[in-house]
């Protein structure tokens, strides 16, 4: 059965799991009979940008029955075209769902090997630590190779946390940037969420950033709050907000390790067990509290050899979400070209009756 969900997310879907039933959610598309069913998922699929614009509701967006009959589309009057249509898109849709499985097996394979490395570690063969072969001592955060410790994040760090200043947007460019949280995300500094900020001041330079800020935002969804960020300069003056705090590490830790252990679960944990507020959505974390969250410190040497290995892992994993980019955008053409009757598959057919 082909599934059209018209609330919350617009898509569609051919059912392939059994007997079910809809909920108030969804609609069940049926066919006429010269309509390839396939075809018609394509066609409504091509549609979901335009159908978009008609939907409404503030907190969660939906299409009606009689919005979707006000639609009109080109539709080959050939089955068989239709047919030879819908062939050609899913053989992309194919490649996409197994390219999206990989990746999806990769990232857990990753969260696994994450888990393994920052608290077991690489010996000096290069294999992962285990108590069957290496001796580990007892930690307040569990089990740790005896080469390793436990430390407070203050212990660790050069300076104080130092908060941004988040000054009124600005309505026009004054040539300088501050970030907004959504820079900060699961995957690290992106800069996705920049707003206008005033002219610089003095008083402003000193939440100027340089390449190799570290970055850890104080208030946030429970979800999202405590995400951290390695800053990369982006050609243009930006300032960090109040909202994020500033951490500057001693020369015993790496960066880029401390970036991959924040994102651990037993420092996500800590995070999200002691970020606090009234607000029933936005939680926070202070510097206070940053600097007494628990932090298992290999030596630097075992730090190299661990961010060589999660980096070989993000490279294979980039490759896999270049190739998903590449079919995603083939398969944007090719809707584009032959549901919109620019192109036409009837050279594919005559090839085939050939």
């Amino acid at each position: 059965d082909l599934i059209f969900s018209w609330s919350a997310s617009l898509f569609l879907s051919i059912w392939k799991h059994g007997e079910a039933a809809l909920n108030q959610h969804l609609f069940k598309v049926v066919a006429k009979d010269d309509i390839d069913k396939y075809f018609l998922k394509s066609l409504i699929e091509f549609q979901i940008p335009e159908i978009t614009k008609s939907s409404h509701g503030s907190t969660m967006q939906h299409i009606t029955r009689k919005e979707l009959y006000t639609f009109s589309v080109i539709v080959p009057t050939s089955k068989t075209e239709q047919t030879k249509i819908a062939e050609v898109l899913s053989t992309v849709d194919k490649a996409i769902e197994d390219t999206e499985k990989l990746i999806a097996k990769q990232q857990r394979l990753k969260t696994g090997l994450m888990q393994d490395l920052l608290t077991c570690g690489i010996d000096a063969k290069g294999n992962i630590r285990s108590e069957a072969t290496h001796e580990f001592k007892d930690s307040p955060l569990g089990r740790i190779p005896i080469e390793w410790e436990v430390v407070h994040i203050g212990s660790i760090l050069k300076t104080s946390p130092k908060n941004g200043y988040s000054p009124n947007e600005s309505n026009s460019w004054e040539g300088v940037y501050v970030l907004g949280l959504g820079c900060l995300t699961h995957d690290g500094f992106r800069p996705t969420q920049l707003k206008f900020a005033p002219k610089l001041e003095g008083f402003m330079e000193k939440a100027l950033l340089s390449t190799g800020d570290f970055l850890i935002s104080r208030s946030n969804t429970q979800n999202l709050v405590g995400l951290v960020g390695i800053y990369e300069d982006i050609g243009i003056p930006c300032l960090y907000p109040d909202l994020m705090v500033r951490l500057s590490f001693s020369e015993e830790v790496i960066n880029e390790f401390m970036e991959l252990s924040f994102s651990s679960h037993y420092l996500r944990k800590q995070i999200q067990r002691d970020a606090t507020g009234t607000s029933g959505s936005m939680k926070k974390i202070n510097s206070t509290k940053i600097k007494n969250f628990l932090f298992i410190q290999p030596p630097k040497t075992e730090q190299v050899k661990i961010l060589s290995k999660i980096n070989k892992f993000n490279l294979l994993m980039e490759n896999h979400n270049a190739e998903l980019n590449k079919l995603k955008s083939l398969k944007a053409a090719l809707m584009r070209d032959l549901l919109s009757g620019e192109r036409s598959v009837v050279p594919l057919l005559e090839k085939t009756k050939g």
